[in-house]
């Protein structure tokens, strides 16, 4: 019974804080942590220690897994170099700044615990991420805080296991690449095929709920068989997730993809809410563990503060450098676009292929088509790194933005019960996690608006989402046309001539529905070549969905 009064008491505590939070212009994560500290600190409030399993196995999973759903998989293959970057490199290049600092601070520590502590302070959070999207910073930067910190993750547990067995053994570089490259490449693999293997059951699926249930056990699916075979859960998780959102569209029946759509953000609130609430219940038990052990809480808060000072330079060291090679790729992009368009124009009035002094030609008309897909999704790829440029205002916010959340903490407390200073260990981490959320993610949006980065030009966005309108209307005037022997549908289009009618789609129900398919998959033609910004795309296709919904239930 206490268990299921502290559960209800949460979720009141969950919603409350949303409210309060879009009240207040605070995010919610932010208020739930202060929450959770100000009630840890209540003469007669129990301790609360959460077996970090349930964090690392049972609640990253499924958030990872949404997270990826939603993200649009043409923006992550395009930021996919830099996002490696961030996830392996800059997590490798903090774990050793920060190993090698502690160890020459705390000698006591060992080589090996001072790398652990590394290790479980080098990634970012996803779940704290969420923070980034509520002050309005341009799609690639919440694209590349996205993608970091869906992958960042795999890395550092990695590192971190190679760390907690360099207590006990020695462990050589070779055997941690090792293990790393296998984690990633099961991953991978598993995810893959539990993702296609979803999509294929879930359409055969009628009832959208059941559906969605199904879903909800996807990202465990991936994650479990992924751990058993030495792979990485969370990236298995994130593939799984990838693949259901780039095949949805495909599989999914809009009923289907609304039901995910509303009961995934559910799920979202309650898991991303009850991590941040229990991060700032957890200080008691903390502060207790460390005066057990005869810690020292200022000594705690010292290596607190500098470890997260390490942490943003080496963060703003190694951006530095990575946003001047995107760059790079960016200007050399530019110099090559004009000779593909130029093919691009060519293709348009035949099937010979001319670049760089050499001419082929292609036969078979759709694979000429299919050529000129790749053609034009290279070409919206040099647009894309084009439009918003990467400079030091934008990689401000990248290293501002890098928060640690509650990944830190509970890897922290994974650390054996024997390695050295571990109470001290966890301190740091929940410092860490902690103040990172508070400094960083309070005052993100100050620092956005006072930083200015680039953001993209309102003319240019109503300009294409005017061409994307164009799109749709020219497949629907198709369907239209293929069936004007109907008189109905000559009629139908009469009465469209004005403006100020709006007929009454009666009997032409089915002819509705096909116009929003032929709409439908002129969008997914769309996404394919990537020539528009994909929260266009996905605004219009839900809105398609909600008007299939709409004439379908009016229907029957």
């Amino acid at each position: 019974m206490e268990l299921l009064i502290i559960g209800v008491c949460g979720l009141l505590a969950i919603a409350a804080c949303a409210v309060l939070s879009e009240r207040v212009g605070v995010a919610a994560p932010l208020v739930l942590v202060v929450v959770g500290l100000l009630v840890s600190i209540v003469p007669g409030v129990p301790e609360f220690a959460v077996d970090p399993e349930w964090i690392l196995a049972g609640v990253l999973p499924p958030l990872l897994f949404s997270s990826a759903v939603s993200m649009p998989a043409m923006d992550f293959r395009r930021e996919l170099g830099a996002i490696s970057g961030l996830s392996v490199l800059l997590v490798v290049l903090s774990t050793a700044v920060l190993g090698l600092v502690v160890n020459a601070l705390v000698p006591d520590l060992g080589l090996a615990a001072s790398f652990a502590l590394g290790a479980i302070l080098s990634p970012t959070d996803a779940v704290a991420t969420s923070i980034v999207k509520k002050v309005g910073v341009a799609p690639r930067i919440t694209t590349l805080l996205d993608g970091e910190s869906l992958l960042n993750d795999a890395t550092a547990l990695v590192v971190l296991r190679a760390a907690i067995a360099a207590t006990a053994a020695s462990v050589s570089v070779g055997g941690v690449l090792a293990d790393f490259v296998v984690a990633v490449v099961v991953a991978v693999v598993v995810g893959l095929v539990v993702g296609r293997l979803g999509l294929v059951v879930r359409s055969r699926i009628r009832q959208a709920p059941v559906s969605t249930v199904v879903s909800y056990a996807l990202p465990f699916a991936a994650s479990i068989p992924a751990e058993e075979l030495h792979g990485s859960g969370l990236v298995a998780a994130v593939v799984a997730g990838l693949v259901t959102g780039q095949g949805a569209i495909r599989f999914l029946s809009p009923q289907h993809r609304l039901s995910d759509r509303q009961n995934w953000r559910t799920v979202e609130t309650v898991l991303e809410g009850g991590i941040f609430l229990l991060m700032g219940l957890e200080l008691t038990t903390v502060l207790g563990d460390l005066r057990a052990d005869a810690g020292s809480v200022w000594a705690g808060v010292g290596l607190a503060a500098l470890a997260l000072v390490l942490t943003l330079a080496v963060r703003a060291v190694f951006l530095a450098p990575l946003i001047a090679v995107q760059n790079r790729f960016a200007r050399r992009g530019a110099s090559l676009r004009p000779r593909l368009a130029g093919v691009d124009e060519k293709l348009q009035v035949g099937n010979t292929i001319e670049f760089r002094g050499r001419s082929r030609e292609i036969d078979d008309p759709e694979r000429a088509e299919r050529f000129r897909t790749r053609l034009r999704r290279k070409i919206a790829d040099i647009d894309y790194l084009l439009a918003v440029p990467l400079g030091p205002r934008e990689g401000a916010v990248l290293v501002w933005a890098g928060m640690r959340g509650a990944v830190t903490l509970a890897a922290a407390q994974t650390l054996p019960e024997d390695t050295p200073l571990r109470s001290l260990l966890v301190f740091v981490a929940f410092l860490v996690a902690a103040a990172s959320l508070l400094v960083q993610g309070g005052t993100l949006a100050w620092f956005v608006r006072l930083v200015k980065p680039a953001a993209p030009d309102p003319d240019e966005v109503a300009a294409e989402r005017g061409e994307l309108i164009d799109r749709m209307r020219a497949a629907s005037w198709t369907v239209l046309e293929q069936h004007a022997a109907n008189p109905q549908v000559a009629e139908f289009l009469e009465r469209s001539a004005d403006e100020a009618q709006r007929p009454d789609p009666g009997d032409l129900r089915a002819l509705r529905l096909e116009m929003i398919e032929a709409q439908r998959a002129a969008l997914v033609a769309a996404r394919a070549e990537g020539t528009f910004d994909a929260g266009a795309l996905t605004t219009a296709l839900e809105n398609l969905d909600a008007e299939q919904i709409s004439i379908e239930l009016r229907g029957g």
